[in-house]
Formats: structure tokens, sequence, C-alpha cells
């Protein structure tokens, strides 16, 4: 007569190994919320019901009420980018993929109805997949750390929005006061062009030294029209990473770039501090580690692929009730997974010099970065401390001389558009040091570039395990 299988305690034996999955408060936000707070000062808003998107509409709202700021520029940013929203909502899916990993696997019902002359058989069996159930505090370790490498994505994603909503606005605001003073320069030289025309007519004035005064106000008008081309443009960029509509867009930027800073940051450290705060270099080293579980996975199962457990009962109209258990597994005849294996270890090392060479370009961005600011930071210092002073220094001496009628008036008239150009000058230098500064900070955290995407999964023959 055959033994009964005790059936409660092969589930616990079995739930005891699986544990529990489940979801975390704030599916996964938690890093990406922290990073925006440390390195940005900054809170992220996760909208989700209509409720928090009125509330999140009135903060804009109140926001672009006022001047706009750079930091009130990527809050409204982290707030209301719809593409980050939809990150959020993609770290919300590799959770659910991760818990489901976790999960117990569905066990497997068969229902037969066999009939011999007059006698009828009903089988029925209930089915476990064993290798699934055993592999899976494998696998959930595994998919944890792809969870935990998409936390770190989102974060460096965070990151890099901030980072390019700041450049936007500095170029924006820039835009704005370069174009303020291609008018003034188009209106000096429009103003040199009629009064040489009314001495050309005079006969007071040749037509050579005309001819090159209007060529000037041509230019100037034709720089005007680059210039506010270049603000609207700027603009629009800056929108659209504030992800704003309508009336929402008539909001108003300061007249000028935030002043320069009385000193440059000293940063000698730059390699050490990149390497111990960048989100991708982290991110790559889960990713190289979480591989390396894997293989050991592979191998631990590569004579194994698929082995279920069930539990049968069968009856009959004309014989006894049977009851028992069964064991079904592939046999390693032609297969013995070495290609898995072999596979596997090819993936790991590939991700490890992955990893090696991103190290070594971090190294180079992070210092190629703080040399581009430490140079932009001079270039700057130097409009703002020599050239603007002296060209100002220069127009005032030359008024003084005009005035003393040492000199005519398009002699002033140029002085003074050249003024005029040396100080748009200081705004593009003043301009581009932000930047410089903006990909620094980005430099030290992450890889500058766009936004990122989602990591794929950092065991993908993994699911080919837990598909059978």
């Amino acid at each position: 007569m055959p033994k009964t299988i005790n059936k409660p305690l092969i589930l616990s034996a079995l739930l005891f190994l699986t544990g529990c999955a489940s979801f975390s408060p704030d599916a996964g936000l938690e890093l990406a919320q922290r990073t925006a707070q440390q390195h940005l000062k900054q809170e992220l808003v996760w909208v989700r019901t209509s409720e928090q998107s009125q509330q999140r509409d009135q903060q804009v709202d109140a926001l672009l009420k006022q001047t706009l700021s750079v930091d009130q520029a990527v809050q409204i940013a982290l707030m209301n980018n719809a593409g980050l929203q939809a990150a959020f909502e993609e770290l919300r899916q590799v959770e659910a993929e991760v818990v489901q990993a976790g999960r117990l696997p569905n066990p497997g019902f068969s229902f037969a109805k066999l009939k011999r002359g007059d006698e009828i058989e009903w089988e029925r069996g209930l089915h476990f997949n064993l290798t699934r159930w055993l592999t899976i505090p494998w696998v959930s370790r595994l998919e944890t750390r792809r969870f935990e490498q998409a936390q770190r994505d989102l974060a460096l994603s965070v990151l890099r929005l901030a980072t390019e909503t700041r450049q936007a606005y500095f170029r924006a605001v820039a835009a704005e006061e370069t174009a303020r003073y291609m008018r003034q320069v188009r209106e000096v030289a429009e103003a040199s062009a009629e009064l040489a025309r009314r001495m050309a007519q005079t006969g007071n004035f040749s037509r050579l030294s005309q001819a090159r005064e209007q060529a000037f106000y041509a230019e100037a008008a034709l720089n005007q029209a680059r210039a506010e081309q270049q603000r609207l443009q700027t603009r629009e960029q800056l929108i659209r990473l504030l992800g704003l509509w309508g009336t929402q867009t008539q909001f108003q930027l300061p007249e000028r770039l935030p002043d320069l800073p009385r000193t440059v940051r000293e940063q000698l450290d730059v390699e050490q501090l990149a390497m111990q705060q960048r989100l991708d270099l982290q991110g790559m080293k889960q990713q190289t580690e979480a591989l390396a579980g894997y293989m050991g996975l592979s191998r631990a199962t590569r004579f194994i692929n698929v082995l279920e457990v069930g539990y049968a009962y069968n009856s009959s109209n004309e014989a006894p009730k049977q009851r028992g258990w069964e064991v079904s597994f592939e046999l390693p005849l032609f297969d013995f997974g070495q290609a898995r294996v072999e596979k596997a270890e090819a993936v790991y090392w590939q991700a490890a010099h992955r990893l090696h060479q991103q190290a070594v370009n971090a190294r180079s961005e992070v210092r190629e970065a703080y040399i581009h600011y430490r140079s932009q930071y001079d270039i700057a210092k130097h409009y703002r401390d020599e050239i603007v002073p002296l060209r100002k220094q220069i127009a005032e001496e030359n008024l003084l001389r005009y005035n003393g009628m040492l000199i005519g008036v398009f002699d002033l008239l140029a002085e003074t558009r050249m003024q005029i150009m040396s100080v748009s000058s200081a705004i593009e230098a003043l301009r581009d040091f932000w930047l410089a500064e903006s990909q620094l900070q980005m430099a030290l955290l992450g890889k500058p570039g766009s936004l990122g995407v989602m990591a794929p999964s950092t065991a993908p023959m993994a699911k080919d395990e837990k598909g059978h």
C-alpha cells in the first residue's frame, strides 16, 4: 500500500525556501528622492491621482507668477516633466516584475477520463515545477539587484533632467540679455546710418563712408534677427523641459545671468570624488555582481533543466482508488548545459570589461569637465575685470573728446557699438561658465548626456529558467 504524502509539510518547506515578496511603500522612489534632496535640494513629486495633479498644477502656477530662478525652474521640471513621470511608472513596472519573481509559481492540475470496456478510470494530478521552486531564492536576489539598478538609473535620470534644465535656463536668460543688447546695437547703427544719409545729401559725407555705415546697419539688423530667433528657440527648449503649455509659457525670466562667483571651486580630488559618487559606475558594478551570481545559478542548474514533482489520485469504477506521487525530469543525454554556462561566463566578463572601461572614461570625463569649468571661469573673469571696464573707460574718454570737438559723432557711435559688443561677448562667456559648472556637477554624479532609458534585466537568461 503506497504511503501518502504529507502535503502541508511540503508546502511549508517550499514557503520557507521562497520567503515573502511584497511591494515597497513608495515603489522604489526612495533613492531618487534622496538624491534630489542631497544634490539638488529639491523634492520629487509623483503624480498618480487627479487630486495630486491639481495640487501639482497649483504649485507650478504659484512658481510661475514670479520671476523664475534657476532653482525654481529645476523644481518645476522635477514636478511637471511628463518624461520623468513616465520613468517613475517604469520603475513601478520593474518592481512588479521583482515581486512576481519572488512569488510561488502556480501548481499544475491535470484531469483525465479513461475508458476501457465497461471500466471508467478517472485520473487527477497536481504538479509542481520543483526547479522553479528551488531556484526562487537565487532568482529573487537577481531580480532585487535588477530593481536596485533601476533605482540608480532613475536617480541618474533625475540628475540629468536637473542638469538639462539648468543649462536650458542659463541659455534662455543669456539669449534674452543678448537680444536686448543686439537691439541697442541696431538702434545705434540705425542712427549712424541715418546721420550718414543726411550728411551725404548735403555733400558733407562720401558715398564710401555712407555705404560703410549702411552696411553695418544691415549687419546689425541681421544680428538682431538671429538673436531674437535664438531667444525664442532657447525659451522653447526650457518650456519643453518644464512641461509647460498654454498660458504657463508666458513666465518671466530675469534680465541678466547670475554674477560670476568670487572664487572658483578648487577640486583637487575630482577623480576620487567621481569614483565614490557616480551612480552609473555603481549601477554597472551592481550589474556585474548580479551577473556573477547568475553565472553560479547557471552552473547549479546545468544538468537539471526541468524537475517536477506531483501528487496523483486515480479512481475507477471497478478498482480501488490509487494515490501516490511522481517525479519527472529531463535526462541530459544531448544537452549538458555547457552552452548556457559559457554564455553566462561571457556575459559576466563582458560586463567586467565594460565596468573597467567606464571607470577609465569617468576619470577622463570629470577631469575634462573640471578643466573646462576652470577655463570658462578665467575667461568670464577676464571679460568682467579687463575687457568690459577698458571698453567702458575708452567710451567715456571718447565722450569727453567728442564734447571737446576733438572727434566726430561717427567715431563716438563706433566706439559705442564696440562697447555694446564687448558686453554681449561677456554675457556669452558668463553663460558658458554656468553651463560648464552644471556639466561638472553632472560629471561628478553620473555620465553626462541626455535622459537615460531604464536598463534591461541584468540576468536575461533567468527568465528562461523561470519559464519552465
